[in-house]
Formats: C-alpha cells, sequence, structure tokens
C-alpha cells in the first residue's frame, strides 16, 4: 500500500532532530523499542562532537529499551535527561557519574507528567510501528508504553516501519488514555481481559514527517539459567500462595498475578505453573517473557494483560506464528493503564516483585546499591505493590558470595515502606508481615529469611534496640553497610565498634 508520507532512511529521519530536543521514543524494554533512528542519530552526535559542537538530546521511553537506543545513545555520550527507567551499563555509569540527568519515576505516572508538562515539551515521536494507514492509524509493535500519549502530545513524528513484526498484530493492542482531572472518569477494566480502546493508535496525519522501513529483531537478551537458590524462591512463593488458598485468603478461582522481570520472576512463574495446587490463573502486569508463553499453551495461565512482550526472538517466532490462538489470550495496553493503581486495587493483584535488600522494619530497597549507585530503577515495583491484594518481594538472601546479607537493619535507599510489604521471600522461608508489629517483624525476618552466617548478627542488634516502637539504632542501623565498604564483607561484625 501507498502511503503518503515520506520515506526517509534512518540517517535522513536522525538529521531532523536539533540538539537540546527531547524524543519520546517506543519501547517497555527493547520490546518495541525503536531502534534504526536512535542508533543513526547516535552517529550523529558522534560527528558533531568531533566538529566540536554539543549535541545532547532528552530521552523519554516506556521502561527500559535495547541496546540500538540507551545503548548507542549513552556511549555517543549523546544523553541530557533520562527517565523513567534504564538498564544499560554505559547509562547507568553515566547517570552515577552525574553526566546525565535521571529522573526515577513510577512506570504509571509517566504518560500523565508528560500530560500535565511535567517534563517540558516533546519535540519528536519516534515510535516502531508493524503497521500504518494513509489516515494516520498506528499499529504498534511488541509494546505500548507510553507510546500512544507521546505520539498525540509530539510536536512531530517519525515512524520506524518495522517488517520483522507482522501486521496481524492488529487486534491485539487495546489503546486507551484517561482524561485529566477534572474530568477523569472510572477506567472500566473488571478482569484482565476486558478491552475498553482502540487496536490503534490515531494521530494528527500531519504530524508525521517520514517513515523508516527496518525489518529488526527486538533486542532481547536471555536470561540466566535458574539455579538452586532461584528455584527454592519459586517453590516458597508458589507453596505459600497455595496454602493462602487453603486458608481461604485467596478465593478458589485464584487472583490475577504480576510478576516482574528476571530470572527469580521466571523461577516464581515457573514454580507457579508446576504446581498441581494452583489452579489456572490470569495475569495483570507490565510485562510477558519467555516463561509465559508455555503457559498459556498449555492452559496454566488463561489470559495475560501486558505493555510488552519481552520476549526472546524464539518465542516471538512461535507467538506471531499462532497470532490468532494468542491474540484470544493476550493483550498489549498503554503502561498507565497496565500499571493502573485504580485496576490493581480493584481486581485484587498479587504483586511479586524482586528486591536489592530488606531491612528489618520490612521496607524495600530495590533501585541503588549501598544507598546512593543507581541500578536500574523502581520500574513499575511500586505501582502494584502499593495497592495489591498481597505484595510479594522476595531476593537471594546473600550476594557477592556471602559477603553482602540482603537482609539488613536498616535499608540503606527505601524504595517500598513498611506499610505496603506484606510478604518477604528468600531460599530460606518465608515472612509474612501482616498483623505484625515492628518488632515481630523484625523476628520473623531474621528466623525466616536471613541466611544462617547472619542470623545471630542480626539477633544481636535486635538485642541493642530494644527501645522503642520500631527497633532502630540511628548509631547501628547501617553499620553492616559500613562494614561492608570498609572491609569488603558484612559479617562478623562487632557492634560496638560502630556505636
Amino acid at each position: 500500500m501507498s502511503l503518503p508520507f515520506p520515506s526517509l532512511s534512518a540517517a535522513e529521519a536522525a538529521e531532523l532532530i536539533q540538539n537540546g530536543q527531547t524524543i519520546g521514543f517506543s519501547g517497555f524494554t527493547p520490546a518495541g523499542a525503536a531502534k534504526a533512528i536512535p542508533a543513526a542519530l547516535a552517529e550523529k552526535a558522534k560527528r558533531e562532537h568531533t566538529a566540536g559542537r554539543e549535541f545532547k538530546v532528552g530521552v523519554l521511553t516506556g521502561a527500559s529499551t535495547g541496546k540500538s537506543l540507551d545503548g548507542a545513545l549513552a556511549e555517543a555520550e549523546a544523553i541530557s535527561f533520562r527517565t523513567p527507567y534504564q538498564s544499560n551499563a554505559t547509562l547507568r555509569k553515566q547517570i552515577n557519574a552525574g553526566q546525565v540527568r535521571f529522573v526515577d519515576m513510577h512506570l504509571s505516572v509517566l504518560p500523565q507528567n508528560a500530560r500535565y508538562g511535567f517534563l517540558g515539551p516533546i519535540h519528536w515521536a519516534v515510535v516502531e510501528a508493524c503497521d500504518i494507514t494513509p489516515g494516520g492509524g498506528i499499529v504498534l509493535s511488541t509494546s505500548v508504553g507510553a507510546s500512544n500519549t507521546y505520539l498525540r502530545l509530539a510536536d512531530r513524528i517519525l515512524i520506524e516501519l518495522n517488517a520483522r513484526h507482522p501486521s496481524s498484530l492488529l487486534g491485539i493492542h487495546d489503546i486507551f488514555e484517561p482524561l485529566d482531572p477534572p474530568a477523569r472518569q472510572e477506567i472500566p477494566v473488571y478482569s484482565a481481559s476486558d478491552r475498553i480502546g482502540s487496536p490503534i493508535c490515531v494521530v494528527d496525519a500531519k504530524k508525521i514527517v517520514g517513515i523508516v522501513r527496518t525489518d529488526l529483531a527486538d533486542e532481547t537478551g536471555a536470561f540466566d539459567e535458574a539455579t538452586p537458590v532461584t528455584d527454592r524462591i519459586g517453590q516458597n512463593v508458589a507453596e505459600f500462595l497455595a496454602a493462602e488458598m487453603k486458608a481461604g485468603r485467596i478465593p478458589p478461582q485464584f487472583l490475577p498475578l504480576q510478576s516482574g522481570v528476571g530470572n527469580i520472576a521466571n523461577a516464581v512463574l515457573g514454580a507457579l505453573g508446576r504446581s498441581t495446587e494452583i489452579p489456572p490463573f490470569q495475569m495483570y502486569t507490565e510485562v510477558l517473557q519467555d516463561s509465559v508463553v508455555p503457559l498459556l499453551e498449555n492452559g496454566r495461565c488463561t489470559f495475560a494483560s501486558t505493555t510488552a512482550l519481552t520476549l526472546s526472538p524464539e518465542a516471538m517466532a512461535k507467538v506471531a506464528g499462532d497470532i490468532e490462538y494468542y491474540k484470544k489470550r493476550i493483550v498489549l495496553r498503554p503502561q498507565e493503564i497496565s500499571n493502573h493503581p485504580e485496576i490493581v486495587r480493584r481486581i485484587g493483584i498479587v504483586s511479586m516483585n524482586t528486591a536489592i535488600e530488606v531491612d528489618l522494619g520490612g521496607n524495600v530497597n530495590s533501585t541503588h546499591v549501598m544507598g546512593k549507585t543507581m541500578m536500574n530503577g523502581i520500574g513499575g515495583s511500586g505501582d502494584f505493590t502499593r495497592n495489591a491484594y498481597l505484595s510479594i518481594f522476595s531476593c537471594p538472601s546473600t550476594a557477592k558470595d556471602g559477603k553482602i546479607s540482603a537482609i539488613v537493619p536498616l535499608a540503606s535507599h527505601q524504595d517500598h515502606s513498611e506499610h505496603c510489604v506484606q510478604i518477604v521471600v528468600t531460599e530460606h522461608g518465608v515472612a509474612d508481615l501482616r498483623g505484625k508489629d515492628p518488632h515481630e517483624r523484625a523476628k520473623i525476618i531474621i528466623e525466616q529469611c536471613a541466611h544462617p552466617d547472619y542470623r545471630e548478627q542480626l539477633r544481636d542488634y535486635l538485642r541493642l534496640t530494644k527501645a522503642g516502637h520500631a527497633p532502630l539504632s540511628l548509631s547501628l542501623g547501617l553499620a553492616m553497610h559500613r562494614a561492608f565498604v570498609r572491609n569488603g564483607d558484612m559479617r562478623g561484625i562487632n557492634w560496638e565498634e560502630y556505636r
């Protein structure tokens, strides 16, 4: 079909973007991320820098992206500002060195913050699509993220029309953008399978400056193989949820699940899929990984609502090869809807996310190593945790060959407070914090979740902090972190030395 939009090369498209402009890119994880234009923009930045000219842009996305977007632009030192989430090693170094301004943000609020003008003007939307109509109807590819909002707000639009993703994806997306206050109304999603919007994004065709044709796979990387530790964590979560159902605290038809990204999340979903005590379930989440595809095939997962298909090329080929089957079982929504607190609270989601560290009060750090070094960002974990029917955080009990304990007296950075965290899981067990006062929480976290090498040390801390509603010592709370910085190991500290 002939389109009434100029056909451009990626380099020609990049030449249109100027220093200091802000770009809203498609992509939520590498799924559906723009690839050719940001890579060409990185090459332009290198040329400008070689010529002695400044060239940096503000980068907005849905979440993290791939090597051709965050990776290429970071290596070209072409990013001035980044939000809401990232996972690229080069970009992470630049953020922690103060070379790139990074604003960590709950993913559900990003689109509305853009609409409210909190992020400034959006000069360009650069979005990957699998099809486009002459009138400006855009069929997105393997994610929605914040693309629909960027397309509407941006002054001008560039489209990467990617032949790698079939146009038959039409119908898998459900594009809905709420009105802003005071006109906002109820979001009418009552189950994971409800559809409330349009299968396409419709934009003012006059804003589309050009089309760049590509044939590029999503730059999704493989996860590590399961380990005895991640398998045990997954099994602990599955056994806990089965027990909750037996106790009548989860209904017999079960509740929708949300799962974070990564190796532990895959292990948890694998354990839930294998459990004979847990019935078939739905997912209302932000990312679907490879582990969900066989669950959809064998009926263990009956429906999955998400904003991104973060699949390996092999898994994506399987989905694309039987797309009519999967379109009946998957819906891709904007992240504002996939992560919306109203829906999370309404349908009773069980949220399952990972932590860097958990303190004895039940507070969780999921973003900063030793309190100051940014890893990736808070992502969507807070959107779900604060509103879930059950909020679960899991992590291995130790890191760095046992030299770091994930269970600490006081979290060095706090993303999720004790008021939002209900269940903590490590390979050693499950700490159910519901209905527990601060001293009870501390004891159960130590006994159920801490590594045996650290339990007596943590018990000693409790004995030193008896007074007060919470077991807290301002002088000793970060002593284990200080010991690691000083000696490279959190074990075997002398509490008196840190008073």
